[in-house]
């Protein structure tokens, strides 16, 4: 399978000045396989956004060193790491920020156009796919107030995706969302990760958590727990049982 995506001592401090120091991220380790779907759990506080964004190239870390796909990224300048995020990752987040002087389909496709790796055919035929894998090809005109937040949240899926990224990150990427509309999220998510997508996203919320493969629970700016669930198959229609199994250990966790 394969190392995607790694940490070693990873930290990260924010400073006030010279005695007003916070300690958000203490020698975190983390090694994330090729196709995994990965989420992080924790209390408000204890750094899983933190550590997305800096496992991502989003924030720049403190100390420690993180890799992807074998490259040292902790490294690179921002410059590398805007074209690394640009073709090599894709981000949902729970407010979804669209451009509202572009329609649906537009909005999808820009960052492939940036890219250029493909030609705008190319694109747009991948667009179009995008939109009817998740149920909105009928929104490809609208502009942006003229859809729901899961609807939305569909077109940021299709976002992130475009470029045909090795990893899709998110940031409570249902919190903003109904229940209905956070489980048709979840099961996009999991088809998308079960063609080989390697997922990973922080999240409060058990029944998220439940469609994932693996869970990681933060404390204090570290990874103090895993627990491993197996794929979800939407077919065993187990997903009562997986949500009862994680609740068991949160509980455990004191979450």
């Amino acid at each position: 399978m394969g190392v995607i995506l790694e940490s070693k001592e990873l930290s990260k401090v924010y400073s006030v000045d010279k005695e007003n120091k916070q300690d958000i991220l203490k020698n975190v380790n983390l090694q994330i396989n090729k196709g995994e779907f990965v989420s992080v759990m924790g209390p408000s506080g204890s750094g899983k956004s933190t550590l997305l964004y800096n496992i991502s190239g989003m924030d720049r870390l403190t100390s420690g060193s993180v890799q992807f796909n074998g490259q040292e990224i902790s490294t690179f300048s921002e410059q590398e790491l805007s074209t690394l995020r640009l073709n090599k990752m894709g981000f949902i987040f729970q407010q979804i920020h669209l451009l509202k002087n572009l329609n649906i389909f537009d909005n999808i496709v820009l960052s492939a156009y940036l890219a250029k790796k493909d030609s705008r055919k190319s694109i747009n035929k991948r667009a179009t796919e995008l939109m009817k894998r998740t149920n909105i090809s009928s929104l490809a005109d609208h502009d942006v107030t003229q859809a729901s937040g899961g609807q939305l949240q569909r077109v940021a899926i299709c976002r992130a995706l475009i470029n045909q990224p090795d990893i899709v990150f998110g940031d409570e990427p249902t919190g903003a969302l109904n229940s209905k509309s956070a489980d048709e999220v979840m099961e996009i998510l999991a088809d998308i990760n079960q063609t080989g997508t390697t997922i990973m996203l922080v999240t409060h919320d058990v029944k998220v958590a439940a469609k994932t493969e693996r869970i990681l629970y933060m404390l204090d700016g570290n990874i103090v727990g895993e627990y491993q669930l197996g794929k979800y198959r939407k077919e065993k229609n187990d997903s009562r049982a997986r949500e009862e199994e994680v609740s068991r250990w949160l509980m455990k966790l004191g979450f």
